[in-house]
């Protein structure tokens, strides 16, 4: 168990002496295409609860349904020819 402690962390060690250089290549970019990002992932969010809206009605028509029960049976069907 020592020795998991020691690895993480050695790991956690690791990627604190890293983030300051990922920080600074990721400050020295600069493209301004924030509002076009935000409108991409708007529509990104607009599609997922598009998706969301139907199953969360399916799973309530789920749940309706088992806590209805057991259904009864059909009727037999009534020979009308002879």
């Amino acid at each position: 168990m020592k020795t998991i402690k020691k690895l993480g962390l050695v790991i956690a060690a690791f990627c604190v002496n890293a983030s300051p250089s990922w920080a600074a290549d990721a400050a020295a970019r600069e493209d301004n295409s924030d509002l076009f990002v935000w409108i991409f992932l708007a529509f990104c969010a607009l599609i997922i609860v598009a998706q969301l809206i139907p199953a969360a009605m399916m799973l309530l028509g789920f749940s309706k349904g088992v806590k209805k029960g057991k259904v009864p049976p059909a009727p037999k069907p009534v020979d009308h020819l002879t």
